[in-house]
């Protein structure tokens, strides 16, 4: 009897909730309010973060072509750039979570967070280009 009661409720509830995965329509450019400039600084990471992926990517098939033409029997570049990637991806988010500790518990703290992570994403895509290029492809 209860739950015949509450259900109204739930779904006037549930209908006021914005659909699941809808995006806000924030203008990074304008971006005002602290909940809009930490979005937008989310979206400049995701997009720095897709771009260190297509190029760590591209990388793995240099460090691999590399590995297979070596005319030794210890190919290891591939597995030196995994071994430095993931070391750097923890260097990130450690260096990243502590930049963020100048606004702690604000709201200003993911803000801060993303903005690192991004500035420092976009210099390793920018590594690892130079690596690609380095090793021929």
């Amino acid at each position: 009897m209860r739950l015949i009661f509450a259900l109204p409720f739930v779904v006037v509830a549930m209908a006021a909730q914005p659909a699941l995965g809808q995006q806000p329509k924030v203008n990074c450019k304008k971006a005002e309010t602290q909940m809009e400039m930490t979005y937008c600084a989310e979206q400049d990471y995701n997009a720095a973060d897709k771009a260190l992926n297509i190029q760590y990517q591209a990388a793995r098939k240099a460090t691999k072509k590399w590995d297979t033409d070596a005319a030794t029997d210890l190919p290891a570049s591939d597995a030196a750039l995994v071994k430095a990637q993931r070391a750097w991806v923890a260097y990130r988010d450690a260096h990243c979570e502590s930049y963020g500790y100048q606004a702690h518990g604000g709201t200003m703290e993911p803000q801060l967070i993303y903005a690192c992570s991004a500035d420092l994403t976009r210099k390793r895509t920018a590594e690892l280009k130079e690596l690609t290029d380095a090793f021929g492809n």
